[in-house]
């Protein structure tokens, strides 16, 4: 191991001098301190080549003004020598004149009769001074006495010298590094982070600790790592970071083999012996079972990693401390690791003084890039790694610049950005990433339950498979106090799955995004095929779109559509024939401005979970009844022409109806009396809303918005279970009992509300 350095503008050959009477500690006490500093990367001073006279000589001197440390060594004959009494004198000079760092071992000895020079000590000293002059035995006494003030190490006071000596060795490493390292100072948050592992590393506790640091990729789990290394390392007798984990693979040698293979490179690093050749898995418990140390295994993704490096806690010397970092949770759980520090995206505030530090080199905007700092951090979802790539990318840059990146960013994933998010991606099976992909283009912020849903025709175990997407930090499931999920993927994820995407073959595609390939096969009825299981078309910036009638009929297993614009470009030219074939197995239709007045009457909703046509020309949705059994959520808010809703008395599955802003809409169908699992209902901003069927008695509804409903003067009794109503700006005068409710809103403004408005428990409306 390299020696530990010094913080000291004084450039030191030593980290310790030791001043010590040869006959009493050389052959017992010296040499145990030695060998425990060799382990620790501590250099000594090695006066075995100086030839001892009645004084001592400038080489010793040196060696004392070369060291950072002088260890005094205070034993019974100690005094006996004019050279340690000299030796002492200069040990104090140098601390008085340079700074120097002395610390004092009183083996076997008094610290008062050092310094009154009394005792068996007090008679050597006074047989050293009777063959000297007065003012060398007052020389010596003044240092006898200063020294023995120090407070130092009584080996009297120890029951074992080895743990004695074990101390010794911490003592001397923090103070060496006494000066914490500036490898990471002013880096935002930092200090919180380290606070925070610090305490579950319990370092003062003896037992052996094993301690996760988990994360999403970029969330700078291995910083953190790396910060906590540099404050730590030397206060273990070893110590070592393990870096690039993920990278170690089986390389043609089976299960065994790899783990023999990972534990010779380790023992390798540890014990800085290169090329180290090992034949069982037991060598590490040997090598290092009487060894207090500090590992980091950085970027761990297979169990077998930590089963070939940290297997058991009984590998290590009392106190050991294992730090294991991974985007893996499900691993931890399986090896039994309970104390994790799980780190957290910065907050707004920290997060922009993490791009304005990597920007600017300080932790505000430059003046005039203000709002363009606040765009660029919540473009980069405040990523700690995107923050930093982008930052510094920005550096030096004008205004138009930066411009130009916020526009970019939108849309385009940085390459180093993306090589990182990629990793957790590819270690997936393909059932987890045709889940993942999924969740990146349709389900991203969705209800779990609604996303199980959408999948339970098909072979995928999304149960499983959200279960391991969690578990790999690549998503969050977000619990609502109503025991509702929400599930949640970062922003640059999601940029990382269109990536994805886009770089499979065309015929391997399950989801088609490319706008302008997707324009092709919906204008000619061209390409694509029985593998396409999901369309997300983004018509911004095209022009005008003509979908032809038959334009799904080459897509029979298109469960997913998804039609909206990222960017108001002024270009709304699509046209969607009366008569056109929507898929039979459409799961999701989520289309934004939709421009036809109804949907065509071939539409078949039978497996519809969910219906968005937020914004939409629709005036109805359909004639008639209609099998509606799989239909969980039905937004048609701000579809302004809307002047009726279907026959909905076979959805009986529905749970949110969301209607805010349909101006045309006067009244309520009865059918909704059926809708028993209908949890919400939210008529925001129907000005014309007149009628709402009295007696339906919904047992599942929970949460009503009616507020800016300005015509509307009844309520009836929906539902005796709900709890939160909100009223305002209509013509209610009175309100039916409900004796659960906890909120009746009567003076918020809900009028023209938009449609990301929440309710009290957070669901998104």
């Amino acid at each position: 191991m390299a020696s530990p350095s010094s913080f000291s503008s004084q450039n030191y050959k030593f980290n310790v001098f030791a001043s010590f009477h040869g006959p009493d500690v050389r052959k017992t006490l010296l040499s145990h301190i030695r060998l425990q500093f060799n382990r620790n990367g501590i250099t000594m001073f090695d006066d075995q080549k100086i030839v001892r006279s009645a004084t001592i000589g400038p080489s010793l001197v040196e060696a004392i003004k070369e060291s950072r440390i002088s260890i005094v060594i205070l034993s019974k004959k100690y005094a006996s020598s004019s050279w340690c009494l000299d030796e002492l004198v200069e040990i104090l000079e140098c601390k008085k004149a340079m700074g120097q760092i002395v610390m004092t071992i009183f083996y076997g000895v008094d610290p008062s009769d050092v310094r009154k020079q009394i005792g068996k000590f007090g008679i050597a000293f006074n047989e050293t001074c009777a063959r000297k002059t007065e003012e060398e035995r007052q020389k010596w006494s003044k240092a006898l006495n200063q020294v023995s003030n120090i407070a130092g190490e009584d080996f009297l006071r120890w029951d074992n010298e080895a743990i004695m000596i074990e101390k010794i060795a911490r003592d001397v490493l923090d103070k060496l590094n006494a000066t914490p390292s500036r490898d990471f100072d002013g880096m935002v948050g930092i200090e919180a982070h380290l606070r925070e592992i610090k305490s579950l590393l319990d370092l003062d506790n003896v037992e052996v600790k094993i301690v996760a640091i988990a994360g999403p990729a970029g969330i700078g789990k291995t910083t953190i790592a790396r910060a906590l290394y540099g404050l730590l390392s030397k206060r273990f007798q070893l110590s070592c970071f393990v870096d690039n984990l993920r990278g170690s693979y089986h390389s043609g040698f089976d299960e065994y083999g790899f783990k023999l293979h990972l534990q010779e490179q380790f023992l390798s690093k540890v014990l800085n012996q290169s090329g180290m050749r090992i034949c069982h898995l037991g060598a590490i418990k040997e090598n290092l079972s009487d060894q207090r140390v500090l590992i980091i295994l950085d970027d761990v993704n297979k169990l077998k990693q930590l089963e070939a490096l940290a297997n058991e806690t009984t590998w290590f010397g009392p106190g050991s401390r294992i730090v294991v970092t991974t985007e893996n949770k499900e691993l931890l759980q399986q090896h039994g690791i309970n104390n994790t520090y799980h780190v957290g995206f910065p907050s707004d505030e920290d997060a922009l003084k993490i791009l304005c530090s990597y920007a600017f080199k300080q932790t505000s905007p430059r003046h005039g890039f203000e709002e363009l700092s606040e765009s660029v951090t919540k473009l980069c979802g405040k990523l700690p790694l995107g923050l930093c790539v982008v930052g510094s990318s920005l550096r030096g840059k004008k205004e138009d610049e930066w411009e130009d990146v916020v526009t970019r960013l939108e849309t385009i994933l940085d390459q180093d950005i993306e090589d990182v998010l990629r990793v957790g991606y590819e270690s997936l099976d393909e059932n987890a990433q045709t889940l993942f992909l999924h969740i990146a283009i349709f389900f991203n912020k969705e209800d779990g339950d609604l996303v199980k849903t959408m999948f339970a025709e098909s072979d995928l175990d999304v149960k499983y498979g959200l279960k391991i997407l969690e578990n790999r930090s690549l998503i969050k499931m977000k619990i609502f106090s109503n025991g509702d999920t929400k599930i949640v993927m970062h922003r640059l994820l999601q940029q990382m799955g269109k990536r994805a995407i886009q770089k499979q073959e065309p015929w391997e595609r399950q989801i088609l995004i490319d706008a302008r390939e997707i324009c092709h096969v919906l204008e000619h009825a061209k390409g694509t095929g029985w593998n396409v299981h999901g369309m997300s078309f983004d018509i911004s910036r095209i022009s005008e779109v003509s979908i032809r009638k038959k334009a799904f009929k080459r897509m029979p297993n298109l469960q997913f559509l998804k039609v909206y614009k990222s960017k108001d470009d002024g270009n709304n030219r699509m046209h969607v024939p009366e008569e056109m074939d929507f898929p039979c197995l459409l799961r999701l239709l989520d289309w934004k401005a939709y421009p036809s007045k109804s949907l065509p009457p071939t539409f078949n909703p039978e497996h519809l979970v969910e219906l968005n046509m937020h914004s939409s020309q629709l005036e109805y949705l359909w004639q008639g009844t209609q099998p509606l059994k799989n239909l969980k959520k039905m937004d048609l808010s701000q579809s302004k022409n809307l002047k009726q809703l279907p026959d909905l008395s076979n959805a009986t599955n529905l749970e949110y109806l969301y209607l805010m802003g349909c101006e045309s809409l006067i009244e309520i169908p009865s059918s909704i009396s059926h809708l028993h699992k209908l949890e919400m209902l939210a008529t925001v901003g129907c000005i014309n809303l007149e009628v709402i069927p009295a007696h339906m008695n919904l047992e599942s509804l929970q949460t009503v918005y009616l507020g800016g409903c300005s015509r509307l003067r009844n309520i009836p009794v929906m539902s005796t279970n709900i709890r939160y109503l909100f009223i305002t700006n209509t013509a209610v005068e009175g309100v039916p009992l409900c004796p659960g409710l906890k909120t009746l809103d009567k003076t918020r403004i809900f009028a023209r509300a938009p449609s990301f408005a929440t309710n009290p428990s957070g669901r998104r409306l």
